[in-house]
């Protein structure tokens, strides 16, 4: 049966793709997603499809090397003059696509407008202001020290945006200006976004003709579009066709282990889960062991909020199944005879087999859930609505302990900031505080254990998997760097194709 589905699938495909065209026999570089970028708003974005087209359109200040060490970008110097205020001076010549200069009023504009959105809060809302001290100078000086603040000026939401063309209209995010490697060309919702390639880029053009980013939502259909060759690169490949992709001699399957965590959400503010004794019993009616197996074989268990190689990671026992204890505490809540509660997700094959998996367990101990199954968009819509009782999601990844808990935990990112859970807790926002703003490495360690142990007795999620990073690709590919954040450059991508 699975046989006859693959052909079924193939054969559509086919037909899908010699009507829309792929600009096979091109040197455009083809990347597949599995689903379509929200925004070309870099302040806006706050999932990883619209930060991969945003972080190839556009340019930061600092960017992350294949060392995932912090390096320069439009920044040809920066020192620290006080604990408040970093100096950054601009390299010059550096153009828009329209032809513009960049100057320091567009990374002033750009950055005090990240410092006030709701998406890019938990990166730019310690920013007081900015300083010009000429065309090329900048202080950026915050309301206190800040230690992540280079990890956050190389995050997609600190792209720099072109002042006076922005200011010129209100759709200019349809047809976004940078300073990026790749021009905009083109987006048609749901299917693609299309990008050439910009042959006046400071740091030397890209060898391929353009840069497509296509949308196929089904995994077994983006696995079939790499064996066909009509694709180029695809960034999500599902556990179930890992090993496919690393059988095949054409292709090249690129695995390892990143800096992000997928989790089980539960609404901390309202509904039975706004209970903490229901939190616990779903942490208590869940076999951890078996969940996972849903994320493939390189997923590793998450016990921590905090995922492995970030500091504050502190290895903690696993959580073991304990229906008994799960029952008792639903009574304790008052749902001795069970509750019904809704689990959604979006079209992710591992995170929809998890979901069926924990259905089947949560049912054992009077927990009967619904699982729907969400467009991406409507998704996060909802979420930040604060709609759902459950929801499965994934932190994007940070080298930083910041980056892993503010968003998805502080107070001020409710919602569309990130914390989805609608988690509250006035300890753990005075101890993220704390952390962000200190430099002293023993202490930040302190406090993001501290606040980790919080959040894990707490249940403002259950941690699922630290997911591996897996990405296909032909053969004839070189250059790629799979970022353990899930979110990709591509100017140095070749296509060598013999």
């Amino acid at each position: 049966m699975k046989k006859i589905l693959r052909i079924i699938s193939l054969t559509f495909l086919i037909l899908i793709t010699s009507f829309i065209s792929f600009s096979k026999g091109t040197n455009a570089l083809i990347v597949v997603q599995q689903s379509d970028a929200k925004t070309l708003d870099p302040s806006a974005s706050n999932d990883a499809y619209s930060h991969n087209v945003n972080l190839n359109i556009y340019d930061r200040l600092f960017d992350y090397n294949t060392e995932m060490k912090i390096v320069p970008t439009l920044a040809e110097s920066y020192k620290q003059l006080d604990p408040l205020t970093l100096q950054v001076v601009l390299k010059k010549g550096v153009k828009f696509h329209n032809g513009d200069e960049l100057t320091s009023e567009d990374v002033k504009f750009s950055l005090e407008r990240a410092s006030k959105a709701p998406a890019s809060l938990s990166f730019f809302g310690n920013v007081e202001k900015i300083e010009i001290i000429d065309p090329y100078t900048v202080n950026i000086i915050t309301k206190a020290p800040y230690g992540p603040l280079l990890n956050s000026l190389a995050h997609s939401t600190g792209s720099i945006i072109n002042k006076k063309y922005t200011e010129s209209g209100t759709d200019t995010f349809f047809k976004p200006i940078g300073t990026g490697p790749f021009i905009f060309e083109s987006w048609k919702a749901g299917d693609r976004v299309v990008l050439t390639t910009n042959k006046n880029y400071f740091n030397g053009p890209s060898s391929v003709e353009g840069l497509i980013f296509r949308v196929i939502p089904e995994s077994t259909n983006r696995t079939i579009a790499l064996e066909t060759r009509e694709v180029d690169i695809v960034l999500t490949v599902s556990p179930v066709d890992a090993d496919a992709v690393e059988a095949n001699d054409h292709l090249k399957l690129y695995r390892r282990p990143s800096a992000a965590l997928n989790y089980l959400g539960l609404n901390c503010e309202k509904g039975p889960t706004s209970d903490i004794r229901v939190r616990q019993a779903i942490v208590s009616a869940l076999d951890m062991k078996d969940v996972n197996i849903a994320f493939g074989r390189l997923a590793i268990a998450a016990y921590s909020v905090i995922p492995p190689d970030v500091l504050g990671y502190k290895e903690n026992p696993p959580v073991l199944r304990d229906v008994e204890k799960a029952k008792k505490l639903l009574a304790e809540a008052g749902y001795s005879n069970g509750l019904k509660l809704k689990f959604w997700t979006n079209d992710n094959q591992a995170r929809k087999d998890s979901a069926v998996i924990m259905q089947a367990q949560l049912k054992e101990v009077g927990i009967d859930v619904e699982i729907e199954i969400l467009e991406f968009g409507a998704y996060l819509e909802r979420l930040n609505r604060g709609e759902h009782d459950l929801f499965i999601l994934g932190t994007l990844g940070s080298t930083d302990p910041d980056g892993a808990l503010y968003t998805i935990f502080h107070t001020s990112n409710l919602g569309s900031g990130g914390n989805r859970s609608f988690y509250k807790n006035p300890k753990v926002d005075e101890l993220l505080d704390k952390g962000r703003a200190s430099t002293d490495v023993a202490e930040r360690v302190a406090v993001y254990e501290e606040a980790a142990d919080i959040i894990r007795d707490e249940v403002g999620i259950i941690p699922l998997v630290y997911p591996p990073v897996s990405v296909g690709a032909q053969d004839y590919i070189d250059g790629f760097y799979p970022y353990p954040t899930f979110t990709f450059l591509f100017k140095d991508v070749k296509k060598n194709i013999k």
